[in-house]
């Protein structure tokens, strides 16, 4: 009998439509300081952020697009000081909750990490924790 043969996997990149792509970069700019890099793919208007460690997110402009979310489809990112983050969110008047959407609070999971959700200008959510 043949082995099976293992494969290994990396997050490569996170790819969102997005309804103004503009606006979306700035927001990922301002919200989690993400630099902007170039698209090295297609000379399309889709936009690339990197998100470290050369992984990136790419926001892909569909104006027309319907865009449904819930808190299950997430992405989610650590850091390594949650309290600055939430403060940060706080000053951009950034509305965050916890996992059952407890406003303005942040979540201490069974294993101990601290996490909060958002949303960006799409609706897309996304969990930032303190899981480093």
């Amino acid at each position: 009998m043949q082995a099976l043969q293992m494969f290994t996997f990396s997050i490569n990149h996170i790819a969102l439509s997005v309804k103004d792509v503009d606006k979306s970069v700035e927001f990922y700019k301002k919200v989690l300081d993400l630099q902007e890099i170039k698209n090295t793919a297609s000379n399309s208007k889709t936009r690339w952020l990197l998100l470290g460690e050369g992984k990136q997110l790419h926001l892909i402009p569909r104006p027309d697009a319907e865009i449904k979310t819930n808190k299950a489809v997430h992405f989610a990112l650590a850091t390594t000081n949650i309290e600055a983050f939430i403060t940060h969110l706080e000053k951009l008047k950034i509305d965050y909750s916890d996992w059952i959407d407890t406003p303005n609070k942040d979540y201490i999971r069974k294993d101990g990490i601290k996490q909060v959700y958002f949303q960006d200008l799409n609706g897309y959510w996304i969990e930032v924790n303190d899981d480093m």
